[in-house]
């Protein structure tokens, strides 16, 4: 059968497409030229940072310049990345299904997202933004920058991950193939569920917040002004209240990709499918409960300070029934070290030390010490930008094959595997230490006496460059000069890799019918 990367050629007949496929690439490379430009805006701030004092940015221009970084990397890159690209190319074939269950609408949340994107790139290119990614009010409304337009992108990109989570619920529900159960579906499809309620309920939260910023630097209405009679600490409320929940967005797509990964390259089953499964919807559930530890210092009283701390430290232990039945499946397994797995191998590092990291600053006497430091920096890019990019690039590595027919150079892939992982902790554990020491993060100039702090972080960030442009340069010349890749190279047992490798239109020669689980390695393929 013809491939969907075959049928029917030309620009247009990928720009007007209803294939979740090939809806899902033009999502890969939207969202991979986001990750680039972030990067480049991070290499500038790591350069500027070498020298205590000005380099070659202002004051102004470095504020802008780490707000564009903190933007594009959240918005363009990690909340959509792994839903947008591998759960739309993955989740209808997973579940046996022929596409998504609105094909045009899920069409429409790629135009939606490029279209919030163009006004976000618009906004820093025309006047920036200068207010930090949280867009903290009320200095965000009445900041001198493009702070309006940039918002709006925002409000933008948030429909966009509304129309794709209720995409992804509607089909997970009706469209699962004959003998499927619930307790049948892989477990990437139950990460992938799990954000979509989180995509569809906590979204509008966002939107409703950017858009009355948005609002405010427009007409000064002073809803976020104690001036006016407004409350700053209002717009915290509503921010966090998306913007934790959003931490699992990032996340718990990134914990489905492990557990396909671990699965499949230690020949084993999960040690335990169900704790997987429900600790990703308890995850999602505790998420929207934990927004407050954003906000020790902002004037909480003891007991909500108490609440939230607790309830924050409830996310730990459902991401430790995740990490320790990561480990068990490996247990009597026939672990098979794959590019893939070398980078779970530094996810499981990042999110284990990033997330006791996390728990420490759910104790409200720690935070109050570590708030606003580089401590927090370095945790959340431990924990969050670390464990989106090694599963980005992890399932990029291990769907290269099913995705494109291909397969990518090994030797090449493990040193880019190792300098990705090496260069992101020599990047951010410095910045642990300048916390602890009570350097501010987004501070322009430093005391001297941490510039070698700096000059280890820049150097980290010069290595994590050349692992992330090796990856792009040996997959681009996979894309043409590669090998052909077997319908099957990693001897898995989940449902995709039934399909034909590319997957043609409809995704299976015949409808799919369901007689054993996604990992059951002890029967024969």
């Amino acid at each position: 059968m013809t491939s969907y990367l075959d049928d029917n050629r030309g620009l247009m007949s990928w720009l007007a497409t209803r294939d979740h496929k090939r809806i899902g690439i033009m999502f890969l490379i939207a969202t991979s030229g986001a990750l680039l430009l972030g990067g480049v805006f991070a290499l500038v701030l790591r350069i500027e940072l070498l020298d205590p004092g000005k380099l070659f940015l202002s004051a102004m221009d470095y504020n802008r310049m780490f707000t564009h970084h903190g933007v594009v990397m959240v918005f363009l890159f990690m909340v959509p990345v792994i839903p947008s690209v591998f759960g739309n190319f993955f989740l209808p074939i997973m579940l046996g299904a022929p596409d998504l269950a609105f094909p045009r609408l899920n069409l429409a949340s790629f135009y939606v997202y490029c279209a919030g994107a163009v006004i976000m790139i618009a906004a820093m290119w025309f006047g920036g933004i200068d207010t930090g990614w949280t867009f903290y009010a009320p200095y965000s409304t009445t900041s001198p920058t493009a702070v309006a337009a940039g918002t709006f992108g925002v409000f933008v990109v948030g429909v966009s991950s509304i129309l794709t989570g209720v995409n992804f619920i509607a089909t997970t529900h009706t469209m699962r193939a004959k003998g499927m159960r619930w307790t049948g579906m892989p477990l990437f499809v139950w990460s992938i569920y799990a954000t979509a309620i989180i995509q569809v309920l906590a979204t509008p939260v966002l939107g409703l917040s950017v858009l009355l910023v948005a609002v405010d630097h427009a007409w000064s209405l002073g809803i976020f002004d104690p001036d006016m009679g407004g409350d700053p600490v209002l717009f915290q409320h509503l921010f966090w209240f998306y913007s934790h929940p959003a931490v699992y967005i990032m996340i718990l797509p990134a914990m489905g990709v492990v557990s396909e990964v671990v699965c499949t390259f230690s020949r084993n089953p999960p040690a335990s499918y169900r704790a997987i499964a429900l600790s990703s919807l308890g995850i999602a559930f505790i998420g929207f409960l934990t927004w407050g530890h954003h906000m020790f210092v902002a004037g909480m009283s003891l007991f909500d300070i108490g609440a939230f701390g607790i309830l924050s430290m409830f996310v730990a232990i459902f991401s430790a029934i995740k990490v320790f039945t990561w480990t068990a499946t490996l247990r009597h397994g026939a672990v098979w070290v794959t590019t893939p797995m070398l980078y779970f191998f530094g996810f499981m590092f990042l999110f284990v030390f990033g997330g006791m990291t996390g728990v420490a600053l759910a104790t409200s006497s720690l935070d109050i010490h570590w708030h606003d430091t580089y401590f927090v920096v370095a945790h959340f890019h431990f924990i969050m930008v670390g464990g989106t990019l090694t599963m980005y690039l992890a399932a990029l590595h291990y769907w290269f094959p099913k995705m494109f027919g291909r397969m990518y150079p090994r030797r090449w892939s493990i040193v880019g595997a190792t300098a990705v992982i090496l260069g992101f902790i020599f990047t951010f554990t410095p910045q642990f230490l300048l916390g602890n020491a009570g350097m501010p993060r987004r501070y322009w100039s430093y005391p001297a006496d941490y510039q070698w702090l700096h000059i280890l972080s820049t150097a980290g960030a010069s290595i994590l460059a050349m692992g992330l442009a090796l990856n792009f340069g040996y997959l681009v010349w996979a894309l043409f000069r590669g090998p052909r890749a077997e319908r099957n190279p990693w001897s898995s047992r989940s449902y995709e890799w039934l399909a034909p490798t590319p997957p043609p239109l409809h995704n299976f020669d015949e409808p799919l019918v369901i007689r054993r689980g996604p990992y059951d390695y002890h029967l024969p393929e």
